[in-house]
């Protein structure tokens, strides 16, 4: 069976890698940067130039690329060489809606769809320690797990089509409003005199005890933003969500203050870093009505 990969960026490059090295049929690779292609080709991957030429020589096709508009036109090329027996994968976070609405054009060609967006960071990309969550048809999922495991440790069948990016997109936003929930507290707590060391052990002591604050109290004390995740793409999904929720009529003020941070530090040109500089925002109260 063979693996083409398409979108070599900051997570796809290392997920690609992890095929690479555990597959034993050929893997093919593809990125809008040359230069993307030549460093999976060293890891034994065979560079294509075209999505439509991936489409053609793959079983199946792997796409881990920015926006729904980027996922509607890479299926767009790659359709008139999808058929019965190809199966298509977007491992990319998109709107869900946009997914449901490319995975029946996929399915109208015979092939197969899977949206299958991937939580946890570079990192784990980079172990194969990622968490895959997994939204197609039930009979899919055991055909497309092995490969899946191949990047991640954790991997969940969610439902139908478009499950997986409703999970994720849910998943995101609940890390933003921790993160803002972090940023709020340890303001005042700083405020209050508590240094964020003190803080960081009050809250890896108490039942508020979370992954987060444990992984970036030093980044928060020495007022570190380098990209992890950056703020363009945690601000993408929580607008993602925020439109979710307003189609359910469901209110969400957590979300909404996160957004709202999010939002402001885009504004500002912080686009590109991590999200967690968001902590200037709040400490400069500039999400205030």
């Amino acid at each position: 069976m063979k693996i083409g990969f398409i979108g070599l960026g900051i997570m796809g490059e290392s997920m690609c890698e992890n095929i690479a090295k555990k597959h034993s049929d050929t893997v093919y690779c593809n990125d809008h940067k040359d230069s993307q292609i030549k460093k999976l080709e060293c890891f034994g991957c065979v560079g294509c130039y075209s999505n439509l030429e991936i489409a053609q020589k793959a079983d199946v096709i792997i796409t881990m690329i920015p926006t729904g508009e980027h996922v509607r036109k890479a299926y767009d090329e790659m359709m008139p060489a999808l058929k019965e027996g190809k199966i298509c994968i977007d491992m990319s976070t998109i709107e869900p809606w946009v997914s449901v609405e490319v995975s029946r054009k996929v399915k109208n060609t015979g092939a197969q769809f899977a949206d299958c967006p991937v939580v946890r960071s570079k990192a784990d990309a980079i172990k194969g320690t990622l968490g895959v969550l997994a939204g197609c048809d039930e009979s899919l999922f055991p055909v497309i797990e092995p490969i899946l495991s191949y990047m991640g440790q954790k991997v969940i069948y969610m439902g139908e089509n478009g499950k997986g990016l409703c999970a994720k997109i849910c998943h995101n936003t609940l890390v933003a409003e921790i993160q803002n929930g972090v940023n709020e507290t340890l303001i005042l707590a700083q405020r209050l005199g508590i240094s964020i060391d003190n803080f960081a052990d009050t809250v890896a002591a108490g039942g508020a005890n979370c992954g987060y604050m444990a992984v970036q109290r030093e980044n928060l004390k020495n007022q570190d933003w380098t990209t992890a995740f950056s703020m363009e793409n945690m601000y993408k999904d929580i607008t993602i969500c925020n439109k979710i929720a307003e189609d359910e009529d469901f209110y969400m003020p957590g979300m909404k203050a996160a957004r709202a941070a999010l939002g402001k530090g885009v504004e500002k040109g912080w686009a590109k870093e991590d999200f967690r500089k968001t902590y200037l925002i709040v400490k400069d109260g500039e999400t205030k009505n």
